[in-house]
């Protein structure tokens, strides 16, 4: 049963055919032959044996297959399947129903490209939205998408406190108790507080809700932010601080009481006693300080001579012997002293200031002292009376008068506290130190104290070789050339020594300096403690060891040839040969034994089928005979290649094939050269242009196959028939215009009119007055008759007569009640051409009768139907051979059937003669009829696209490829009634595609569906 596809809406119907299939391939078999050789008993011939291929063929059977579907109204065709159709684009849905949209959800209208509004969600926005407060409502889910500030599933309950925004997902950052508002988060601030998060109080000067009222606070008094109640500063009191505090009171609030003596006031703010003149203290209780009077004590006393100020006015009470107003004046002279100034003063005039004029008592200048000034300063004491103690430090004196700081040397500053600066020395620091190398330098005389390591004036000089440490007293112990430190005397160990006095060899595996590297060697017997170099193993060598000894080379220090042939290499440490592949013996000087190969010969050769000889002793590859490949040289070469190695590409071209062997092009039919590139000379075709062109009339000869395309006018598979009548052109493919029986020509269709008749289309008769062939003939009729178009003939009017109507004839006239007539005889030659008329129509109904006798042995036939088998011509191996030739080519075969009048079809003796496709064969088909007609058949082979419907079943071993393919054309009959009217059992329709069976002529219209046999028959 055919297969049957089912869609959405309709049946897909595959109803099959067979086609038999033949093709070759390439069987290999043992072919044995004789070659010279050494053999003596033989007399010198050897049997051989090669693989050789014969070609055998297999025939399968394919299956095609015919695709015939129809969808229900409303539907369409999309890949096997029925599906619904609308007319107008469903834009966001599908088409579910013929002109019937299912829209995804949030979409509506009958295309379903109208969206949702905002209060329908859902497919066709068939579904009312629920949300509120201004949401939006998801057009496909019907979620509702709130306003900042709302939550819920409808979006009725505004955010939480301390939330706010989108989703309620912001954090409100309002401080001091504020309110923060649900969409934008802006904060309400509580009365006192302001700011963008209510962080600030009211600015100075106001206070309330949102800081708008204005403080009435007076003297700088301070009002609350959130409550504006005035906070009076100290010394103002009242509701708005704009009364001062009354006397005796002070303080915040006035609530302090004053605390002042002796008249003092006290200030109102602070409580701050303001004293009366003479007075001081913080409550003033206290007189002004000696040298001091008047308010506050700002006024110096001006009193001299140990006179007394009084500590309000600032008066002088003189002592005994002084006056005057700030007792400046002495009683007595200068000099004189006593009751009645008459004795003198004993003191040293130089250095006293005065002399008392009533006791005679010395006032020392400054530095100086004892009881009549002539005593300098005690050590370390100066000034008045030497009474102040001089500041100097580190041993320096000072100025008896003036008590300036003499320093010593090494110290500087005003109060020689300072230690000269790194590198002087001396008095005021001003000499340079000239120590090196670190050493410190004395700031007093400037001496160096060496380092450990140095000595010397300048300690410029290092300690002697072999002693270290202060002034180089002591003596280095290290040993095998180690050198000491000269500051400790560490030992620093030469390369190859280690230990506190170098007297210890470095461990194994350690070298150099202080021991510190390591050996690198990878094949020796450790390094040289001192240079690292390595001692390396016998087959070794390279500054680590690590190189195997040159090729060639072995022993200790690779000192030693190797003997080693071939390639082969010898053992670095013993010598002995290690053989390449391929190689045997001692020194490896002979190859492996035929038939083995590879490393020490230890491997057996596999078994070549196309090779020179076994394989190689080295690679153990087959040497291939030119023309294959493969590990076991048994593979052909693929196409396009050949020679040895398959290494060479071939040239052929146009389809031509190349011998895998030599590289010589088999060329495909049409084409002939060395590479297949020279078309068939003109009328020549076929492979290797061997036949001869048997087209007429012109016609074009395809170098392929020999098919005549013929030119305009010509028709017949040699180009020898004219277009039949009523055609022209073209494949006779034009209709002729021709009118009244005119001929058309048939190669341009060019009308020849028939007697009587012009025009381009013969459509027009000839005018009155001329007649005959193209009308150029002129009437010779007189008395105005007229004359035939065709013949010429003259037709008189009543009362002539004659060949020219030039004779008068008897004219008989009556009465209205009898009858006139005109007796005219009758002219022989009108006579004759009345008889050839009725002749002629007995002639065409004779032949109307014959052709329907023919009619009807037509509808006695059958039809035959074709069979097409494909067979290769040429033996090619399958590895080189073209694959699926059978979709590349579209072979065209003309084949004419000589068939005789009565011959049993079984026996035909219909064949090709020379001028025919070589590759065309028709095979007897089985009797249906005793007759048939004459005609030629026409097959093309089945086009690539019908492929997929094809199957082939093999009743032998399958050969995919196929060198060059033969068609063969058998005609079969399918079983049915013997007159030819029952059914048949395959349509000529139902063919592969491009095949039909036309007769007589090669055009035979396409059509969509087959039409019935007995429609068939009787087009004919």
């Amino acid at each position: 049963a055919a297969p049957v596809l089912r869609g959405l809406i309709g049946v897909t119907v595959l109803p099959h055919y067979s086609v038999t299939v033949q093709e070759s391939y390439a069987h290999p078999f043992d072919q044995i032959y004789y070659t010279s050789c050494s053999d003596i008993l033989n007399w010198f011939k050897c049997t051989r044996h090669r693989v050789s291929y014969r070609t055998a063929y297999r025939r399968g059977e394919k299956t095609m297959y015919r695709r015939k579907s129809q969808c229900c109204p409303g539907f369409y065709e999309s890949r096997e399947m029925c599906v619904p159709h609308c007319a107008e684009k469903c834009v966001h849905g599908r088409c579910v129903a013929p002109s019937t949209c299912q829209c995804e959800p949030g979409w509506g209208g009958p295309d379903c490209s109208s969206a949702c509004d905002s209060n329908h969600w859902g497919p066709h926005c068939s579904n009312r939205c629920q949300c509120q407060n201004s949401a939006l409502c998801n057009p496909i889910t019907g979620a509702c998408i709130c306003q900042p500030g709302y939550r819920g599933w409808r979006c009725e309950e505004v955010c939480e406190a301390g939330t706010y925004g989108n989703g309620c997902q912001q954090k409100c950052l309002c401080q001091n108790g504020a309110a923060c508002h649900h969409v934008t988060g802006e904060c309400k601030c509580s009365p006192g507080y302001t700011g963008a998060f209510c962080e600030d109080l009211c600015p100075p000067g106001k206070h309330g809700q949102q800081c708008e009222e204005r403080c009435p606070c007076q003297n700088g008094g301070v009002c609350h932010h959130v409550t504006g109640e005035c906070s009076c500063p100290a010394g103002w009191m009242g509701t708005v601080c704009g009364q001062p505090c009354p006397e005796g009171r002070f303080g915040r609030n006035c609530s302090q009481e004053c605390q002042c003596h002796n008249g003092g006031m006290c200030v109102s703010s602070s409580g701050q006693c303001l004293c009366s003149p003479g007075y001081t203290g913080e409550r003033c209780q206290e007189e002004c300080p000696v040298g001091t009077f008047g308010v506050s004590c700002r006024q110096t006393c001006r009193c001299e001579n140990g006179a007394k100020c009084y500590h309000i006015s600032g008066a002088c009470l003189c002592e005994p012997g002084y006056t005057g107003e700030m007792c400046e004046v002495r009683l007595c002279p200068e000099g004189h002293y006593g009751l009645k100034c008459d004795k003198r003063c004993p003191c040293h005039a130089e250095n006293t200031r005065s002399c008392h004029p009533m006791s005679g008592e010395c006032s020392c200048q400054p530095g100086w002292s004892g009881t009549y000034c002539n005593e300098t300063c005690t050590p370390g004491f100066f000034g008045e009376s030497c009474q102040q103690v001089c500041q100097c430090q580190n041993g320096a004196d000072c100025h008896s008068v003036t008590g300036e700081c003499i320093c010593a040397p090494g110290f500087k500053g005003s109060d020689c506290s300072t230690a000269c600066p790194s590198g002087t020395h001396g008095i005021n620091c001003s000499a340079t130190c000239g120590c090196k190398n670190g050493a410190q330098c004395s700031s007093v005389d400037g001496a160096c104290s060496c380092k450990a390591g140095w000595h010397g004036v300048h300690c410029s000089i290092n300690c002697p070789s072999g002693t270290w440490g202060l002034g180089c007293n002591l003596t280095c112990m290290c040993g095998n050339g180690g050198a000491c430190n000269a500051l400790n005397g560490q030992c620093t160990c030469a390369p190859g020594w280690r230990g506190e006095r170098c007297d210890l060899h470095c461990q194994d595996g350690t070298y150099g300096m202080d021991c510190r590297e390591r050996c690198d060697c990878s094949h020796a017997d450790g390094c040289h403690p001192s240079t690292g170099y390595c001692r390396c193993l016998a087959g070794w060598t390279g500054i680590h060891c690590d190189s195997v000894c040159a090729e060639g080379r072995w022993g200790p220090n690779c000192s030693l040839p190797c003997n080693c042939k071939n390639g082969a290499s010898c053992s670095p440490d013993e010598g002995t040969c290690e053989c390449a592949p391929g190689f045997r013996g001692t020194t490896c000087q002979r190859i492996c034994s035929p038939g083995y190969y590879g490393h020490r010969c230890s491997q057996a050769c596999p078994q070549c089928v196309h090779s020179i000889g076994p394989c190689h002793h080295v690679s153990g590859q087959c040497d291939c005979l030119p023309g294959f490949k493969g590990a076991l040289c048994n593979e052909v070469c693929p196409s396009g290649r050949f020679g040895k190695n398959c290494a060479w590409g071939c040239t052929c071209t146009n389809n031509g094939t190349c011998n895998p062997i030599d590289g010589s092009c088999q060329c495909y039919p049409g084409w002939i050269g060395s590479d297949c590139s020279q078309p068939c000379p003109p009328g020549q075709w076929g492979p290797n242009c061997i036949h001869t062109c048997n087209c007429h009339n012109g016609a074009y000869c395809s170098a392929y196959d020999g098919e005549c395309k013929c030119t305009p006018g010509w028709t017949g598979l040699y180009c020898t028939q004219r277009c039949p009548l009523g055609f022209y052109g073209k494949d006779c493919s034009q209709t002729c215009q021709c009118k009244n029986g005119a001929d058309c020509d048939h190669i341009s269709g060019h009308c020849t009119c028939r007697t009587g008749f012009m025009g381009r289309h013969c459509e027009q008769k000839c005018p009155p007055g001329s007649y005959g062939y193209g009308c150029r003939q002129v009437c010779d009729c007189l008395n105005n008759s007229t004359c035939d178009h065709m013949t010429g003939t003259c037709y008189c009017n009543p009362g002539w007569k004659g060949v020219r109507c030039d004779q008068a004839g008897v004219v008989i006239v009556g009465n209205s009640n009898s009858l006139t007539s005109a007796a005219v005889p009758v002219d022989s030659y009108q006579i004759g051409v009345i008889a050839g008329i009725i002749i002629l129509v007995l002639l065409v109904l004779f032949l109307l009768l014959l052709f329907i006798v023919y009619r009807k042995k037509q509808k006695g036939k059958e039809t035959t139907m074709p069979a097409v088998t494909y067979t290769p011509t040429i033996r090619v191996a399958a590895d080189y051979a073209i694959p699926h030739l059978l979709s590349i080519f579209s072979i065209q075969l003309h084949i004419l059937l000589s068939c005789g009048q009565g011959t049993p079809y079984h026996a035909s003796s219909c064949s090709l003669n020379s001028s025919e496709n070589p590759y065309a064969t028709i095979k007897d088909p089985p009797l249906l009829m005793p007759k048939v007609e004459c005609g030629y058949v026409e097959m093309k082979s089945p086009a690539r696209r019908d492929s997929p419907y094809a199957e082939i079943n093999n009743t032998s071993p399958t050969n995919k490829n196929v060198y060059e393919v033969e068609p063969t054309v058998n005609a079969i009959h399918s079983p049915g009634n013997s007159n030819g009217h029952g059914p048949f059992g395959q349509d000529p329709y139902d063919l592969p595609k491009n095949s039909h069976i036309p007769c007589h002529y090669d055009l035979l219209p396409t059509r969509d569906s087959p039409p019935s046999p007995h429609k068939e028959l009787d087009s004919e």
